[in-house]
């Protein structure tokens, strides 16, 4: 399989498991200060939405097809 129906391929597997989830959630930065024995942690979260995930999967199969379409 040609480099660009791999990353076709790739696109369309995260972003169909984003649709699933529904989107999905994670931490963009996370910084700890440490003062004797007290500690304070402060996390910043990130969303990917569902139109990510859709928008993935269109992207993907279009370049599977152009892919396949080129040999």
């Amino acid at each position: 399989m040609r480099p660009l129906g791999v990353v076709g391929l790739l696109l369309i597997l995260c972003g169909a498991v984003v649709l699933v989830l529904r989107g999905v959630s994670y931490t963009k930065d996370r910084q700890t200060v440490q003062v004797g024995p007290i500690g304070l942690t402060a996390e910043q979260k990130g969303f990917v939405p569902p139109v990510v995930g859709f928008a993935a999967v269109i992207v993907g199969g279009v370049l599977l097809f152009t892919s396949r379409q080129r040999r």
